[in-house]
């Protein structure tokens, strides 16, 4: 007779569902920039895979200077044209962006707010982040990552029911979300 299904002990997932790496982005951008009097014009084409199959094509107009606060988008397929602060650092770890905007399609306004963070997940830790490789003077590479993970456990236990030694692999999954190529031209190349 065998025991019921909640007695069985569980059996230990194998390292391919523990541990997984995706390096298919599900987006890609190619970003045109143009850099003139202080300005930053910039044309971005940007492809999304799964799960929407989407596209964008936008105009970017922001300042180039560090402290610049604002940055102007349209969008002309969908008729939108919108004005984002920058990224507020509210501390180490979170920052906030607010924006207003205007959709002719639908003649009407609204503004957003975004509050986002490199660390956090649901339960889990999670590092965001995006890395940039620069090929030659005005070609960069972008590369946005993410690592969800759950650090290794071992615990232990004497003259109780628990076992001696008891070890939780943890898990991560990591995956490169977006990758960008950004052609640019300034004034002085």
């Amino acid at each position: 007779m065998e025991p019921p299904p909640s007695s069985r002990p569980e059996e230990p997932q194998s390292w391919d569902e523990l541990y997984k790496i995706n390096l298919m982005p599900s987006e890609l951008f190619l970003k045109f920039r143009k850099e003139l009097q202080g300005l930053r014009v910039g044309v971005n084409l940007e492809l999304y895979n799964e799960p929407t199959n989407d596209y964008h094509a936008k105009l970017v107009l922001k300042p180039l200077s560090p402290e610049r606060k604002w940055k102007f988008i349209y969008e002309p397929l969908h008729q939108e044209v919108r004005v984002l602060s920058k990224k507020i650092p509210i501390n180490r770890f979170l920052n906030l962006q607010v924006g207003v905007g205007h959709n002719f399609q639908m003649n009407a306004m609204g503004w957003k707010w975004k509050l986002t963070s490199c660390l956090g997940g649901d339960g889990v830790s999670r590092i965001r982040n995006k890395t940039t490789l620069g090929l030659t003077p005005g070609v960069d590479l972008r590369f946005g990552w993410r690592a969800d993970f759950v650090l290794p456990e071992v615990t232990g236990a004497l003259g109780t029911e628990e076992p001696l030694f008891n070890m939780s692999s943890g898990h991560l999954e990591a995956s490169l979300d977006r990758v960008e190529a950004i052609l640019t031209q300034s004034e002085y190349l």
